[in-house]
């Protein structure tokens, strides 16, 4: 696979980085409500300044351009354009990103949208009831025919979602993502009204003339623990309910057999009508990766990771037992750093979804270094950096996978959700007091890794 079209990039999230959450006519979202509850995020942290880059985003673009990234992945905020979620739209918010598109392409920068990174408009929830209603799905449709044709006149690079598996199970079924419900039922109704929400917007999409579109699913790798039949089966099933769970309806227009077998009546059915809708809805797949575990049918008897730490609370459903090998080296996030973990994701993602394009759309490692003096010197995340982008060209060069673009997490620190800011990220430090922006040690060696794949 030539590299010549390949996109290196960064990536960000309008919630994590925007700040001015109630400027310019912009509505509440539940991240809003969600954090501004007392108790909900480490140190009462909330967004709602974080970056500042609603008015910074000028001094970004030139800390991209100096990066020399030629992609940068970003969201809009559905409330800053929609107030309430629906209705009358806010011109305020449509300008904010017509001038950090034009901003982006006078450098040279190709702009990647994703529509929704887990911020719903809070009206939407009080009066909807969010993701547990299809009229969400409805709504979003709406909103999004709003954005193609506000920006898809320079935008060609579209995602609807971001990691609907963390909407689904962190936010409905443990409850520690917004909007903080617990259930064992909810995570599979609000997947399923994500997956449809895609389809009616992929609809409007192609009613235009806006580019390709795709979606950004997140996944662990699984190994098999053994070369036993019943390991290699536990990690193909795993996988299945991470990112098969997710992806498969909107390329095959159903969820994988083995959910649907594990979890019977619980698992909601799309009518033929919305299959149809589904198949084919993506032109390109997007994957948020971070690290990996071993797989096994039986608990092993050493280095077991526990269920919510390592399936999300589904577990049961599973029927899956994950595992570490203690010589890997975890992230201050405890995701442990396995770089060849992300070339047998991108393999296994090219062997499901034949002839679909794949971009790595994250791929990070966390720091948690809140000192502007020694932050810089982040040597572990250059390695990060170094040892996951050679997993990724080996993937492209050595087998074949079709994949396009990696877009490194995060361009810079920012609102680490529910650790608040004490989660770090970024390439670039920020000072959330001063909004002072540093270049790190990784966003050279970043540079470097750009640089020699010229």
């Amino acid at each position: 696979m030539s590299n010549e079209n390949f996109i290196w990039g960064v990536a960000t999230a309008a919630h994590q980085i925007e700040g001015a959450w109630l400027e310019d006519g912009k509505g509440l979202n539940t991240w809003d409500v969600f954090a501004h509850t007392p108790g909900k995020i480490k140190n009462n942290d909330t967004a709602a300044v974080a970056c500042d880059h609603y008015h910074r985003y000028e001094e970004d673009i030139e800390l991209m351009a100096q990066l020399g990234v030629k992609g940068y992945r970003f969201s809009i905020a559905w409330s800053r354009i929609l107030p309430q979620g629906k209705g009358e739209v806010n011109q305020a918010g449509i300008d904010f990103y017509n001038r950090l598109i034009d901003g982006l392409l006078a450098k040279g920068i190709t702009p990647f949208i994703t529509l929704y990174h887990w911020d719903l408009p809070a009206t939407l929830q009080f009066e909807d009831d969010g993701w547990l209603s299809y009229s969400t799905a409805e709504y979003f449709a709406e909103y999004a025919d709003v954005c193609f044709k506000a920006f898809g006149d320079r935008v060609k690079h579209w995602m609807t979602f971001n990691e609907n598996w963390c909407s689904a199970v962190l936010g409905h079924g443990i409850g520690c993502f917004a909007p903080g419900r617990v259930s064992r039922t909810e995570p599979y109704i609000a997947a399923h009204n994500l997956c449809l929400a895609h389809g009616l917007a992929v609809q409007k999409f192609r009613q235009g003339d806006y580019g390709v579109v795709g979606i950004a699913n997140n996944c662990d790798f699984r190994e098999p623990l053994t070369d036993k039949p019943e390991d290699k089966a536990a990690a193909q099933e795993a996988l299945e309910f991470f990112y098969g769970w997710l992806t498969d309806p909107v390329v095959f227009g159903e969820y994988p057999a083995i959910m649907r077998e594990r979890v019977g009546d619980r698992l909601p059915e799309f009518t033929p009508e919305q299959k149809e809708m589904l198949k084919g809805s993506c032109d390109f797949l997007g994957l948020n990766h971070y690290t990996t575990h071993y797989a096994s049918r039986e608990k092993p008897e050493a280095n077991v990771i526990g269920g919510d730490e390592g399936n999300g609370g589904i577990d049961e459903d599973q029927q899956v037992f994950l595992s570490k090998d203690p010589e890997w080296a975890p992230t201050s996030m405890g995701w442990f750093v396995v770089p060849w973990g992300i070339r047998k994701m991108l393999n296994w993602v090219s062997d499901r979804y034949k002839g679909l394009p794949i971009y790595v759309t994250e791929n990070g490692c966390s720091v948690n270094d809140n000192d502007p003096s020694t932050a810089k010197h982040d040597g572990f995340r250059a390695d990060f950096v170094r040892g996951y982008t050679a997993a990724v060209k080996q993937a492209r060069d050595e087998d074949g996978v079709d994949v396009r673009g990696y877009f490194c997490w995060s361009l810079i620190d920012n609102f680490e959700w529910t650790r608040g800011y004490d989660m770090r990220f970024g390439l670039i430090f920020c000072n959330f007091e001063t909004q002072e922006r540093i270049p790190k040690d990784s966003y050279y060696a970043y540079q470097e890794v750009i640089k020699a794949d010229a």
